[in-house]
C-alpha cells in the first residue's frame, strides 16, 4: 500500500461546511460536499475515524477561533501518533484568537475626528483587551507620554525591605495633565528588573501623587520610568486607541490615508489558540503531533483581579503562550508564524519532552518567545520537561506587554538545544536558562546553546529603552552542570541603572562552560559573575563595554570562575570590577586598552594583580584585529593571542539560518523527532 493511501487526508476552509465530508479541497460545483469549515471539526473527524496517519490541510485565509483548538492523546493515538496539521502547498492559514470590532462611526471627539465603536460586553465587564490591530498592524494603546518615559520624582511611603511594593508615588510638577478619568488608565512602572502594570485608582493633582489599585513587586525608586495608557488626554496621535470601560466604546483616531469603509479592527478575545493537553503524571503523552506553516494571531492574558502585584518576580514567567503544551513528546513545531499576540508565543510545560521548534518566526509580541519548563521541581520523570529543540528560529519584537519578558526562557529543564536562533529588540533578556536561586536543588543541567545571534537586548535596535537592569545577553541561574554556551554573537545590550551584560551567570550558576563567544558593546561588561561554582569561560573575546569589561561581585570559599585565553579589548580603566579574592583563575589572556593607558583590576594595576597570582602567563597587547570598531574581529596572523593559545573561531553562520518551509506533498508526511 502507498504512503499516500496510508494516510487519511482532510482539508479545511474559510468556505467550507462541517457537514462535509472533508475529504475535497474545495468545494464541488453542486456544492454537496467540499472541505470542512473548522480545524475543530477536523479533529473531531480525526476521533470519529479508524485509527490511522491523519494529514489536516487548512486551506488560506482567516478562520477566527471561539475557543482554542484542543489537541489530546486520543487524537495522537487514533492518527498513531502521526498527525500532521499544515498549511495547503502555497497557502497561508491564520487561526486568529481575534474578534472583528464593526458598526463604526465617525465623530468629533474632545475636538479631534475620530472613529468609534460601541463594544457592550465590554461595558457589562465582559470583555476587555489591550490590544488591537487595524488593517494588520498593531496600533498604540493611548500613550502620555507618546514617546520616552517619565521619570518618578519621589516615594512617600516607607517599605519594610526593597521585595515590598509601593502603591503610590509623587511626580514631577508639570509632568502629567488634567485627568479626567483616571481610573480608566493603567501605569506602567519599570523597576529593577521588572515591569509593573499598575491600575490607576486616583490621581491628586495638588500634592502630585498617583494612586494604584495594585502594589508593585519590588519596592519603587525616586527616577525609575513610567507612562500612562488608555486615558482620553492621551488618545492624540494618529494610530492610537482609547476603550473606555465606563461608556463602553472604543475610540480610534485613523492614521492617514485609512478609511472607514475598508477598516478591518481586530481586538484578542482568546487567551491561547492551541492547546496540547496531554496527562504526564498519568503517563498519557500527545505524541507525533506536526503543525506546519500555520500562522497564529490575536491572543491575549492580563494579570487577574485578585493578583496583588502588578507583574511577576522575574522573566514575566507567569504568562502563558498562545500555544500552550503540557504532556507533548516528539512534536515538531515547523514553519510557523506566531505573531501580534500578547503573551508568550510557544510554551513546552510540564511533561514537554523531545519536541522540536525549527524555522518559525515568533514576532511582535507581547511577552517572549519560548518558554521551556516550569518553575515547579518535579520528582517523577514523566513530568519533567527535557530534550527540547529550538533551531534555526527568528524571534523579535517582543515585550510590548510585559517588558521583562524573555526571548527563550528555560526553567527547571534539562539537556535542551537551542541553535542557530535569531533574538532580538526585548527590553529584558535575551535567552535566560534555571530557575534556582543559589545552591539547591536544579533540573536545570545539560543545556546547549550555540550559534545563536541575540543583539539590542534591553536597548531596542530603534532606539528605545533601555528602561529595566540586571539582564544579560543570556542570563543562568543555578547548579547547571554540563550548561554550555558556545559559538554565539551577542552585542549591542544596555541595562538603566546597571547590569547591561552579555554574558551573565547570576546566583548560584555552577558548572557552566562559555567558549568562544564574541561580546560587544554592552553598558556594564561582556561578562559577569554575581556568584557560582567552577564554571569556565575560556576562549571568548569580549569587547567595547561602556563602564567596565568584566565584573565579579561576591567573594566565596570556592573555586569561583576560571577565565583563561580570552581576548578583552576596550578604552576605560576598569578591566575586572566587583568581589576579587584568591578564589579565581585569570591566565593566558590578552588584554588591551586602545589608548595605551592604564588598566585596573579591582583596586590593582596589572602588576598588583599578577603579584596575587592572577594572569600570571597573560599579557596587554593588541591583538590586531582586522577592524573591531566595525564588528570585524578575525585576526592577522601575527596576533599576540595566538601565542597564548588562544583559538580563532568563525561565527558566519551564526543566527537563524533559512527557513526550511515545509514540503506540502500529498505523501510527506515529516520525521518524528527522537
Amino acid at each position: 500500500m502507498s504512503a499516500a493511501a496510508q494516510t487519511r487526508i482532510l482539508y479545511v476552509a474559510p468556505d467550507g461546511n462541517d457537514s462535509w465530508s472533508g475529504r475535497l479541497d474545495r468545494p464541488n460545483r453542486s456544492r454537496t460536499d467540499g472541505p470542512l469549515r473548522t480545524l475543530h471539526r477536523a479533529l473531531q473527524r480525526v476521533l470519529e475515524g479508524e485509527p490511522t496517519p491523519t494529514e489536516i490541510r487548512l486551506r488560506g485565509g482567516t478562520y477566527f477561533l471561539h475557543e482554542p483548538v484542543r489537541i489530546t492523546p486520543e487524537h495522537a493515538e487514533r492518527a498513531q501518533r502521526r498527525l500532521v496539521i499544515t498549511a495547503a502547498a502555497g497557502e497561508q492559514p491564520i487561526l486568529s484568537g481575534g474578534r472583528l470590532i464593526t458598526g463604526w462611526q465617525a465623530t468629533e471627539w474632545n475636538r479631534k475626528r475620530v472613529w468609534v465603536a460601541e463594544i457592550p460586553e465590554v461595558r457589562n465587564g465582559q470583555w476587555y483587551f489591550r490590544q488591537l490591530f487595524v488593517n494588520g498592524v498593531r496600533a498604540t494603546r493611548a500613550r502620555y507620554p507618546n514617546r520616552g518615559y517619565l521619570q518618578i520624582e519621589a516615594l512617600l511611603d516607607e517599605t519594610p525591605d526593597w521585595t515590598r511594593g509601593h502603591t503610590r508615588l509623587q511626580y514631577y510638577a508639570g509632568d502629567l495633565p488634567t485627568l479626567a478619568y483616571p481610573d480608566e488608565g493603567e501605569a506602567l512602572v519599570f523597576n529593577r528588573w521588572v515591569e509593573n502594570r499598575l491600575p490607576l485608582q486616583s490621581v491628586d493633582p495638588a500634592q502630585r501623587i498617583l494612586t494604584f489599585r495594585k502594589r508593585s513587586t519590588f519596592a519603587l525608586q525616586a527616577g525609575d520610568l513610567y507612562y500612562l495608557e488608555n486615558l482620553p488626554e492621551a488618545l492624540d496621535t494618529p494610530g492610537e486607541w482609547y476603550l473606555s470601560r465606563r461608556e463602553g466604546k472604543l475610540y480610534y483616531l485613523p492614521r492617514p490615508g485609512e478609511r472607514l469603509e475598508t477598516l478591518q479592527a481586530v481586538a484578542p478575545a482568546l487567551t491561547s489558540l492551541v492547546r496540547i493537553e496531554g496527562a504526564p503524571e498519568q503517563g498519557r503523552f500527545v505524541e507525533g503531533v506536526h503543525l506546519r506553516g500555520l500562522t497564529f494571531r490575536h491572543a491575549e492574558w492580563s494579570l487577574p483581579p485578585e493578583m496583588e502585584t502588578g507583574g511577576f518576580v522575574q522573566a514575566a514567567y507567569g504568562v502563558p503562550g498562545a500555544i500552550r503544551a503540557e504532556g507533548a513528546r516528539r512534536c515538531l513545531f515547523e514553519a510557523c508564524v506566531v505573531e501580534q499576540v500578547g503573551t508568550y508565543a510557544i510554551e513546552l510545560g510540564r511533561g514537554c519532552q523531545r519536541n522540536h521548534i525549527e524555522g518559525c518566526v515568533l514576532r511582535d509580541l507581547g511577552a517572549g518567545g519560548v518558554k521551556i519548563g516550569e518553575t515547579t521541581l518535579r520528582n517523577d520523570p514523566c513530568e519533567q520537561t527535557y530534550g527540547n529543540l529550538v533551531q534555526d528560529c527568528i524571534i523579535q519584537d517582543g515585550g510590548k506587554l510585559f517588558a521583562s519578558a524573555i526571548g527563550i526562557w528555560i526553567g527547571q529543564s534539562y539537556s535542551n538545544r537551542l541553535l542557530h536562533n535569531t533574538i532580538r529588540d526585548f527590553y529584558y533578556t535575551g535567552i535566560s536558562i534555571g530557575w534556582t536561586w543559589g545552591y539547591g536543588e536544579s533540573l536545570a543541567g545539560g543545556n546547549r546553546v550555540e550559534w545563536n545571534h541575540v543583539h539590542h537586548i534591553g536597548v531596542r535596535s530603534d532606539g528605545d529603552g533601555p528602561v529595566l537592569s540586571d539582564m544579560g545577553g543570556i542570563y543562568t541561574l543555578g547548579t547547571q552542570h554540563g550548561t554550555v554556551i558556545r559559538n554565539n554573537l551577542w552585542h549591542d545590550i544596555a541595562g538603566y541603572r546597571y547590569g547591561g551584560w552579555g554574558i551573565y551567570f547570576d546566583e548560584g550558576s555552577t558548572g557552566i562552560l562559555a567558549e568562544n563567544n564574541l561580546v560587544y558593546r554592552t553598558t556594564h561588561g561582556g561578562f559577569h559573575q554575581h556568584y557560582g561554582r567552577e564554571n569556565l569561560v575560556r576562549n571568548n573575546i569580549f569587547a567595547y563595554a561602556r563602564d567596565h569589561q568584566i565584573q565579579l561581585t561576591r567573594p566565596e570559599p570556592h573555586l569561583r570562575l576560571t577565565f583563561e585565553r580570552n581576548i578583552i579589548i576596550g578604552r576605560g580603566a576598569q578591566w575586572v570590577a566587583g568581589g576579587i579574592d584568591a578564589n579565581l583563575r585569570f591566565d593566558y589572556n590578552l588584554y588591551w586598552r586602545e589608548d595605551g593607558d592604564e588598566l585596573r583590576f579591582g583596586d590593582d594595576d596589572f602588576a598588583a594583580w599578577q603579584a596575587k597570582g592572577q594572569d600570571m602567563h597573560s599579557r596587554i597587547a593588541d591583538p590586531r584585529f582586522v577592524n573591531p570598531s566595525a564588528g570585524d574581529f578575525r585576526l592577522a596572523p601575527d596576533s599576540p593571542a595566538h601565542a597564548l593559545g588562544f583559538q580563532p573561531f568563525d561565527l558566519k553562520g551564526v543566527g537563524a539560518r533559512q527557513p526550511r518551509l515545509p514540503k506540502n506533498s500529498p505523501t510527506g508526511n515529516p520525521a518524528t523527532p527522537k
